[in-house]
């Protein structure tokens, strides 16, 4: 599974451990620049929950994504309501692509069926790569990509923010963790 360390990402971890999958967790360091403190917080999660976890400094790839205001440090991070205009200066250019290609890897290397990501709609539904059509034609992708047949599971690819922080909430997720400011807890 693809985890951020992020309130979706590890409500997708609790979710699945709930639904009594065998995990393994992933984090990608591609240069963001919350990514210490929300790489702490997937570490930290799969310790408590003894989970594998595993990083990858995928930084190298920052000059190739462009500008945008999470792994472009020349860019402002820019304030006010999530809108269409603001989203479109915080797009990674094919992040979620170039995660569940890893993810992917991973799961066919350990024999595993499925990769997971928490993608989600909602108000954030105009980016790209968290769009249903999106999470489909990964899925058709992972069917083809190598002998083994891998699934891409987002289960929450049309759950809105509320409904993944009530899941999170029932089972447990440590939310309020999850959305202190850096230097906080994980930090």
């Amino acid at each position: 599974m693809i985890v951020s360390g992020g309130l979706d990402s590890t409500t997708l971890l609790y979710h699945l451990r709930d639904s009594g999958y065998e995990l393994k967790c992933i984090s990608v360091d591609y240069g963001q620049r919350h990514g210490h403190r929300e790489l702490a917080a997937a570490a930290e999660v799969c310790r408590q929950l003894g989970i594998e976890h595993r990083r990858l400094d995928l930084t190298a790839l920052v000059g190739f994504l462009g500008k945008n205001s999470l792994s472009d440090p020349s860019m402002d991070v820019p304030e006010g309501r999530y809108e269409p205009e603001m989203m479109q200066l915080t797009t990674v250019p094919n992040r979620n692509m170039i995660l569940l290609s890893v993810g992917i890897a991973w799961a066919v290397s350990l024999e595993y069926d499925a990769v997971a990501f928490g993608a989600h709609s909602g108000r954030y539904t105009t980016y790209p790569d968290c769009q249903p059509e999106f999470a489909e034609a990964m899925n058709a992708v992972a069917q083809r990509c190598d002998w083994r047949k891998i699934e891409v599971l987002a289960p929450f690819i049309r759950w809105d923010k509320a409904d993944i922080v009530r899941r999170g909430l029932a089972l447990g997720v440590p939310i309020e963790r999850l959305l202190r400011r850096p230097g906080t807890d994980f930090c």
